[in-house]
């Protein structure tokens, strides 16, 4: 029932629209209780008919067409690619379980240098890999990210929600950007889901924001040309920095090693350096790009930060973690004009073999899989994943858990409204999954750290908390 309850969810959000075009409020309520009532249809259906329920989607689906008459052009993506929600239940353990005892993943921290970097260093699973198949319990990658439905929906922001990311090594806190000026504090398990904390200070746009280390600090950066630290605990904020160049900062990170140092990227190509103490910009810490800047990635040690621009190129730079000073590496075309949204890095794919990586998003219908080539961050390309990607700054990210399986995941969002999931080890039909529930394009994703949610926030302001698929026991 569950492949069903998705698709009838995914028919009502593409209409959803329709329903109520000058009021976003109601269209919320309404795809909510949608939810609620499928969720709770699909327990108490579990010995429905098969065809029936099929017969029930083809009958909205129609009935829908005829209320509002529209044509909805991708509607036979609703039968499509259901693979890792099919025949999925009862094939993932509880995420707890996996993480205290099962010991078939583990987190993909690294050694955070960039060496040995060898052309031998890709990955090594193979079909012969017995052992690895053994520790996973012949779960398929397809099986392992099947998902029940909707933990929980948010609606507090009116804006497209530009970023959203759980807290470090928590699986129940969650912060959101957004284009209203704020950000959120949500808390997510124990339920009921409630927001916490509005953060409020920018006077436009929150472009980015990340948090501390420690996830006591939020740094955050908006088109008013400012980045602020606030105090989780407290809401408030303590410190705010103005852009060097009075610019619109459009993206910003912690050092990763000295979260004292944070970095910047604005709107007219300046990478910045500064430090949080003193709010100054730090001796040399300053790199230019192209055009604008659009996206910063370090790798798990912060010696070097990669940062994409609004032309399609990235630029690596080498980073001094004691000074902070910046010195320039290598510059990557990825494509000439298209902006790159977003890069995640990975020091390793999965547990076989180490093989450090950028995920990048490229306004050019493409997610980009490139693999370092060189200490100083130089990129060869490895895979590219095709999605809807034109206009909005979509973002993506690697699944935080490592696996004993053959493959690895990553997911991205999409301007087609869809949530999807690819295994970057396949040769042909990489989608393992695509979730779908946004009335809107998809612009952000994330994993909390044991992967048991996904969050995901798109161009109307909803974030959608997603649950894992859990085993009967």
């Amino acid at each position: 029932m569950t492949a069903v309850w998705q698709q009838v969810l995914a028919l009502d959000a593409r209409y959803n629209n329709y329903r109520a075009p000058n009021n976003p409020q109601i269209r919320t309520l309404y795809i909510r209780r949608r939810s609620q009532l499928l969720r709770e249809n699909a327990k108490a259906g579990a010995q429905t008919d098969g065809q029936m329920r099929k017969q029930y989607l083809k009958m909205r689906s129609q009935l829908l067409s005829e209320r509002y008459g529209a044509n909805m052009s991708d509607q036979s993506s609703l039968y499509s690619r259901n693979t890792s929600i099919r025949g999925s239940k009862g094939n993932l353990e509880s995420l707890d379980d996996s993480v205290q005892g099962s010991h078939r993943r583990t987190h993909s921290k690294g050694s955070g240098k960039l060496e040995d970097l060898g052309e031998n260093q890709g990955l090594v699973p193979t079909k012969n890999a017995d052992a690895s198949r053994a520790m996973a319990g012949g779960t398929t990658i397809a099986e392992n990210y099947a998902f029940a439905g909707m933990h929980h929906i948010f609606d507090q922001h009116n804006k497209a929600v530009t970023a959203v990311r759980f807290a470090n090594e928590d699986k129940s806190r969650v912060a959101c950007s957004s284009m209203d000026g704020t950000l959120s504090i949500c808390q997510v398990l124990p339920s009921p889901a409630t927001v916490v904390a509005v953060l409020k200070g920018h006077s436009h746009g929150v472009t980015d924001f990340c948090w501390s280390t420690s996830n006591d600090l939020i740094l955050s950066c908006s088109l008013d040309g400012t980045a602020m630290l606030w105090y989780v605990s407290s809401g408030k904020c303590v410190r705010t920095v103005k852009d060097t160049d009075n610019a619109a900062i459009r993206v910003c990170r912690f050092q990763p090693i000295n979260n004292n140092m944070i970095v910047t990227g604005n709107s007219k190509g300046h990478v910045q350096v500064l430090n949080v103490s003193t709010g100054k910009a730090a001796k040399g810490g300053q790199g230019k790009l192209a055009g604008q800047v659009c996206s910063l990635a370090f790798d798990d040690g912060g010696s070097v930060l990669w940062a994409g621009d609004d032309r399609g190129a990235i630029m690596s730079f080498l980073f001094d973690v004691a000074t902070g000073k910046l010195t320039k590496g290598k510059r990557t075309v990825i494509c000439e004009g298209s902006p790159v949204t977003c890069i995640s890095y990975r020091s390793w794919i999965n547990r076989e073999a180490r093989d450090p990586s950028l995920l990048i998003n490229c306004a050019v219908n493409s997610l980009c899989l490139h693999r370092i080539t060189s200490r100083d961050g130089g990129l060869r390309l490895r895979k590219t994943f095709s999605i809807k990607h034109k206009i909005h700054s979509i973002k993506s990210t690697f699944c935080p858990l490592m696996s004993f399986r053959e493959g690895a995941c990553v997911i991205t969002g999409s301007e087609d409204m869809n949530v999807y999931f690819f295994d970057i080890e396949r040769s042909s039909k990489p989608c393992v999954n695509k979730l779908q529930g946004h009335s809107a394009p998809v612009l952000a994703v994330c994993f909390n750290y044991d992967e048991s949610l996904l969050a995901s926030s798109d161009a109307d302001g909803l974030v959608i908390i997603w649950k894992r698929e859990q085993k009967n026991r």
